[in-house]
This record gives C-alpha cells, sequence and structure tokens, in this order.
C-alpha cells in the first residue's frame, strides 16, 4: 500500500466507525423505546383515528401487521431521536477538511438542521395530518364505512414525516450554495417563478393525490427558501467582511 492510499483507507476506517456508532445508537434508543411500541403507534395513528366514523376502527390484513407495525414505527421513531447524534457525526467527519472560518458554521447549521427536521415532523402531525385525513374521511360515500389498514397507514405517515423533514431544511441549502458561492442570492431570487413551481412540483409528488397536502407543503417550501435567501445574503456579506478585514 502506497502512501498515497493511506489516508483515503484511514477515511474509509473512520466513515465505517462513525456509521457504526450510529447504528448502535439507533438500536440502543430503539430497545429502550421497545416496551411501549404499541403506545407509540396509537399516538402516530391518533390523528387519523381520532376522525374516524363511530364503530370503524383500523384493521390489519396481513397476519404480521399486528406485531411488526408497531415495532417498525418505533424503530423509525428511534431514528428521528436520533437524528442529532447522525448530524454531529456527519459534521465531526467533514470537519478536518474545512478551514477555521468554515467550522465556525458548523455549529448553527447544525443546530439548525435539527431544529428545522422536528419542526417539519411537527408541522406534518399537528396541521397537515388532521387537515388530509379530514378531507379523505368526510369524501367517503356514507354506504363506505372507512377502516384503514395499519401497514398503510404507517408508510403514508412515514412518507410525509420524510418529506415535511427534508423539506424544511430548504434554508440550510439555500444558505450552503450561497454561502459557498455556487450561487449568488441575487441570482437565486430571479429564479423565485421557478422555485414556486418546483415546490409545488414535489408537493404532488411527496404527497397523497390532493390539493390540500401538496398546497400545505409547497407553500411552506417557498417560504423556506425566501428565508434562506435572506439569510444567506447576512453570511455572504458577513464572509466579505471578514476577507476584507483579513
Amino acid at each position: 500500500m502506497t502512501e498515497k492510499d493511506q489516508p483515503f483507507i484511514d477515511h474509509l476506517i473512520e466513515m465505517r466507525d462513525r456509521l457504526l456508532k450510529t447504528l448502535l445508537v439507533v438500536v440502543a434508543i430503539f430497545a429502550c423505546m421497545v416496551p411501549f411500541a404499541n403506545d407509540i403507534y396509537n399516538f402516530v395513528a391518533d390523528p387519523l383515528q381520532a376522525r374516524l366514523t363511530e364503530g370503524a376502527g383500523m384493521i390489519a390484513t396481513e397476519v404480521t401487521s399486528p406485531f411488526l407495525t408497531p415495532f417498525k414505527t418505533t424503530f423509525v421513531l428511534a431514528f428521528f431521536v436520533a437524528i442529532p447524534f447522525v448530524l454531529y457525526q456527519f459534521w465531526a467527519f467533514i470537519a478536518p477538511g474545512l478551514y477555521k472560518h468554515e467550522k465556525r458554521l458548523i455549529g448553527p447549521l447544525m443546530f439548525s438542521s435539527i431544529f428545522l427536521f422536528y419542526a417539519g415532523m411537527a408541522f406534518a402531525y399537528f396541521v397537515v395530518f388532521p387537515l388530509i385525513f379530514e378531507f379523505f374521511i368526510s369524501s367517503a360515500h356514507a354506504d363506505i364505512k372507512v377502516m384503514p389498514d395499519i401497514r398503510s397507514y404507517l408508510d403514508l405517515a412515514l412518507k410525509l414525516f420524510f418529506a415535511f423533514g427534508f423539506a424544511f431544511e430548504i434554508p440550510i441549502a439555500t444558505v450552503l450554495l450561497i454561502w459557498s458561492g455556487a450561487i449568488s442570492a441575487k441570482d437565486l431570487a430571479k429564479k423565485r417563478p421557478y422555485v414556486i413551481v418546483a415546490c409545488f412540483a414535489v408537493g404532488m409528488l411527496l404527497t397523497p393525490p390532493d390539493v390540500i397536502s401538496q398546497t400545505l407543503l409547497a407553500i411552506p417550501m417557498w417560504i423556506l427558501f425566501e428565508i434562506g435567501v435572506f439569510f444567506g445574503r447576512l453570511i455572504k456579506r458577513g464572509k466579505g467582511k471578514e476577507v476584507e478585514d483579513s
């Protein structure tokens, strides 16, 4: 092995170690939550169950669903809880390759990423879920008793959680683009009409086929884009002043 190959191998070993640490943390959190698996699933399903008609309930169309679905819910929730540790491991891995002034952004960006991801999930659970489930159930014919499958509901809920969680990271992505010099805030602002169209296109792809949920994802994405452009201008201006002072 040559001396050039050694640093690359060291990076791979470090990446493996950090991935193993992340997995161990997720598994440890999951093990602590397993006794409450059914309660966790009931909490996730409450926005739908609270809107089912009297006498209706959720069903399981597969024999293993009543056992596996709560466990799947708990494992994904364990990953969500471990997000701060996951992001810390990511930032710690790339930190050695950053300059001193770049490292100063890691703390605020990591905190903002965690906060925005959780904010997106909370927005989905407390705002989006009640609205879209009320719309779907009220749209059913009077002779139809709505009794959703527990596994299908979980798949939909997780899809929305991830969609809104990552969509709320738009300000971070926007700030990084402006700060890195890939594009200026002025140029991004000029592309606003295309961004709005893209937001609605993403909302159409990531949410159920109804106008309400698509709009509830698209509008926050657009607002978050504007917030990212605003803070990107401030950070770029501060970076310019640092260069002048140096």
